[in-house]
């Protein structure tokens, strides 16, 4: 029996035939930061690959979580009403324009798979791996569009868009923290719109810059080619318990819950949800320290020979490095220190690191083994 050239077969040791895509089987899952990306995790790293905020967990998060425990003996709300409910009064958009899903990632991949199959995309590259990874298991054509910073090349960008395809902007920009202007987005907009073309915008860090608030979440409800997505992982430091949300047309949203999967955001994440956006003064106080400590930072690394900082806007840092950084991370792990290595980022190489903003303390302790391996 002739296959479609989109599948392969695949037999197994028995009589039983499995038949799966192609794509499917050249997956190669992205590499992450994190402190189970290396061996031998030890309690006492401090964990600077990863980019959440400076300031933690709330503390009114942690109590509700401990006094809801009892909640995992029932199925939770598989519509998170009670959590939407809490979203439309924090952005500001009709329930019927969000959605929210077990981190952003679930959000991502659904979002390929009911809208991109075999559609033209484009991707700037170094940008967040995940697009790419979920883009071409939909079986999309890609291109990819090399810049350190989308800002300036941005009307080269805005000439390939592909017609009735995508577009992906992670802005501001991992692992670069590059940001755009909402000007310089509702040019791509417009310009996306003429040629019937999405455009999914990551805001993932959007609420950990300290300078200015360049978002287009509320823009959903006057462009209906436009898809925010947003994370409370980043924002409130709930990386383990994994919630996201995202804003977008009412058509959109509703296809997107049709292809969700049931009870994917469990019973204590949406209460952590609810009770972390009520936190305001946790995101003032996350730019607080991410305004000061960055500026510690950079001055510090620019006094270390080999070290070149790139301007970030955000609550993490690209740095160039002479050296390679495979082995720096290895150096810095002995030192109790966990760093980013860069080399998987399409666009990147075995010559760029990224370190998360954390604590004035934790921060100095970087400095230090830094400056010990440098």
């Amino acid at each position: 029996m002739r296959l479609p050239k989109d599948t392969i077969s695949l037999v197994s040791t028995g009589t039983v035939k499995i038949r799966i895509k192609r794509n499917i089987a050249k997956h190669n899952p992205v590499a992450h930061g994190g402190r189970f990306s290396v061996d031998n995790l030890d309690s006492s790293i401090v964990d600077f690959s990863s980019n959440i905020s400076p300031a933690g967990m709330p503390t009114s998060v942690k109590s509700i979580l401990k006094r809801r425990l009892d909640q995992m003996e029932y199925y939770p709300d598989s519509h998170s009403s009670d959590l939407i409910s809490s979203l439309k009064k924090y952005t500001r958009l009709p329930e019927s324009n969000l959605i929210v899903g077990n981190g952003s990632i679930e959000i991502i991949y659904n979002f390929c798979s009911a809208f991109l199959s075999k559609k033209r995309i484009l991707i700037p590259a170094p940008t967040f791996g995940e697009y790419e990874a979920a883009a071409k298991l939909a079986d999309c054509k890609i291109t990819f569009f090399k810049t350190m910073n989308l800002a300036e090349n941005l009307d080269s960008f805005i000439s390939q868009i592909p017609a009735n395809g995508c577009i992906f902007v992670c802005n501001p920009n991992n692992p670069t923290g590059t940001i755009l202007s909402k000007k310089q987005l509702i040019k791509i907009l417009l310009s996306a719109k003429r040629k019937s073309c999405l455009v999914f915008v990551d805001e993932c860090f959007i609420e950990l810059v300290p300078q200015s608030n360049q978002s287009i979440l509320n823009l959903v409800k006057t462009y209906d080619n436009l898809f925010v997505l947003r994370s409370l992982t980043k924002s409130f430091g709930l990386a383990g318990i994994r919630i996201g949300y995202a804003g977008a047309s009412k058509q959109i949203i509703d296809i997107l819950q049709k292809i969700k999967i049931p009870w994917s955001v469990n019973a204590l994440a949406q209460e952590a949800g609810i009770i972390a956006i009520q936190n305001k003064s946790h995101l003032i106080e996350s730019k607080s320290i991410i305004k000061k400590e960055s500026r510690f930072l950079k001055n510090k690394i620019a006094d270390i020979q080999g070290f070149q900082c790139h301007n970030s806007s955000t609550n993490f840092i690209l740095i160039k490095i002479k050296q390679d950084s495979t082995k720096l991370q290895r150096k810095l792990l002995k030192h109790k220190v966990l760093i980013r290595d860069c080399k998987s980022f399409r666009g990147l190489n075995n010559h760029y690191i990224r370190i998360a903003i954390k604590s004035h303390k934790d921060n100095l302790k970087l400095v230090r083994a830094l400056e010990a391996e440098a």
